[in-house]
């Protein structure tokens, strides 16, 4: 949000997931972000979990809990989906067969499809699997619920992860 209010950033869209949002190091400092660069949380030789928001915390629990059973995940934050860092998804492409994407909007035309685009157009071909909303009705719940239906919470992450 602090980059979007800067002058002569452009034209900014700002998605705002349902919730309370807890981000688990949100007392940084403000600074400005370079638009369109993600970045690299952490290192992995196995499996590469690339997501977006919020629910990057829970991929990152998820990540933790496939550890104890021996998954090496890399994990990477894309922050920004249009325009998404081609930098990272090169080297994504280049250094991984098995990608994982979360999000906490639909799979559909969201990051999982932009990252499996990329991938085909780039002539890279890793298996490619998408976390979040499926494109379906989904019924009234609390997050924790939803999530879990949708197969976005921490066990179900962790479950793909280690497959």
């Amino acid at each position: 949000m602090y980059t979007a209010s800067q002058p002569n950033q452009g034209v900014f869209a700002i998605r705002y997931p349902r919730g309370k949002g807890e981000l688990k190091d949100w007392q940084r400092p403000f600074k400005i972000l370079p638009v369109g660069k993600g970045r690299k949380l952490k290192d992995g030789k196995d499996i590469v979990v690339v997501s977006i928001g919020p629910i990057g915390n829970i991929a990152r629990e998820a990540i933790e809990k496939a550890k104890l059973s021996g998954v090496d995940a890399a994990h990477y934050d894309m922050i920004y989906l249009k325009p998404i860092d081609e930098e990272l998804l090169h080297e994504i492409g280049k250094n991984y067969k098995r990608v994982v994407t979360v999000e906490n909007g639909t799979t559909q035309g969201g990051l999982g499809t932009a990252v499996m685009e990329f991938m085909s157009e780039n002539n890279y071909s890793p298996e490619v699997v998408r976390i979040g909303i499926p494109d379906e009705f989904i019924p009234h719940g609390t997050i924790p619920e939803l999530y879990k239906l949708c197969g976005m919470d921490v066990d179900s992450i962790a479950e793909v992860l280690q497959k």
